[in-house]
């Protein structure tokens, strides 16, 4: 089994959703196809090397976490990979729970909070890496498509999120969204939240209440 698919199998055992591609010109569209919480990019792959990749994607202002996987030793690589715009870089040979680690890392960091739990009211919380949504601690089990939209919706608090960013970020690029579709999600999490969480501004969007 070659590095991708261990590193893949790993990540999805631990509740991650994983897309995997093999070359730079993929990781490129990809990239831009889908949206993702964090990228993983070997450094020597075909095409576009994992440099030139992050590189690209950072001229168009996409922020997205990047951690580089890497051979390379050499002072030089490290300074390239920094430079491109990566937040972190492991070395191979490494252990994946040290990887991990590192992921899990800079997903809290993304979220800007102070410790793991989000705590949505007083009786329901959040974790953004193990994404359990819990009620008086019993978790509560969501779709994938509801747990998107609850994480969007916790990224961005009392902002308004117009219907394009929001299908945007839920469905993948290649899915058909629909209007019907997202009032159910938001119903549904409504009924869990509370209704005053998800306030809905007509022919606008949605807002997060968090307080």
């Amino acid at each position: 089994m070659n590095l991708s698919e261990t590193v893949a199998d790993y990540f999805e055992e631990q509740g991650f959703e994983v897309v995997c591609v093999y070359d730079g010109d993929d990781a490129v569209s990809s990239i831009y196809e889908h949206h993702f919480d964090l990228l993983l990019l070997d450094v020597n792959v075909p095409s576009k090397n994992g440099f030139q990749v992050l590189k690209e994607v950072r001229v168009d202002k996409k922020n997205v976490p990047a951690i580089f996987i890497t051979s390379l030793n050499s002072m030089d690589s490290l300074e390239e990979g920094f430079s491109s715009g990566c937040d972190d870089y492991i070395r191979k040979p490494f252990e994946l729970k040290e990887l991990l680690i590192r992921v899990q890392t800079i997903l809290k960091r993304e979220f800007s909070h102070k410790s793991e739990l989000v705590n949505i009211s007083s009786t329901i919380t959040f974790n953004p890496i193990s994404n359990e949504l819990k009620e008086n601690g019993i978790e509560i089990k969501l779709n994938l498509k509801e747990l998107k939209l609850l994480k969007f919706f916790l990224q961005h608090p009392n902002e308004l999120l117009i219907h394009d960013r929001i299908y945007d970020y839920v469905w993948d690029y290649d899915e058909e969204y629909s209007d019907n579709s997202l009032r159910t999600y938001i119903k549904n999490l409504r009924k869990i939240l509370g209704k005053d969480k998800i306030v809905s501004l007509k022919k606008l969007g949605y807002r997060f209440n968090q307080e």
